[in-house]
């Protein structure tokens, strides 16, 4: 077992790592959409979906792995009502064989953001 870590992505705000890998598998911690650089939460469900994507694109970068490389995931968001805005960025970021999802209203999620989303790849 491998623990990933960059500053490319949010540090861990808890007891847990940003990453693990694993028998050729990553596994990401959800991912919310700080920028790493600045702490800072972009504004809007579309602006903060990219975010996301680029910090889980951060993480299994450093595992050597990468987006292509997807088998599942989940996504956490607060608003059900923004699934279809969520589910366009989603599909800039996923081509030709999408990965399995689970996707979840939820009522609150740290730092008051408007989704997360963690991944499951092969390295």
């Amino acid at each position: 077992m491998n623990v990933i870590s960059t500053d490319k992505a949010p540090a861990a705000i808890g007891p847990y790592s940003q990453a693990i890998e694993v028998n050729g598998m990553v596994y990401t911690s959800g991912q919310i959409p700080v920028n790493p650089a600045t702490g800072e939460i972009p504004e809007g469900v579309e602006a903060q979906a990219k975010q996301a994507f680029s910090n889980i694109a951060a993480l299994l970068a450093e595992a050597g792995s990468s987006i292509e490389k997807v088998v599942k995931t989940t996504v956490f968001i607060k608003n059900m009502e923004d699934f279809g805005k969520i589910n366009a960025i989603y599909a800039d970021y996923f081509t030709g064989t999408f990965p399995a999802r689970s996707c979840v209203e939820v009522a609150r999620l740290p730092k008051d953001v408007l989704l997360e989303i963690e991944a499951i790849a092969i390295k």
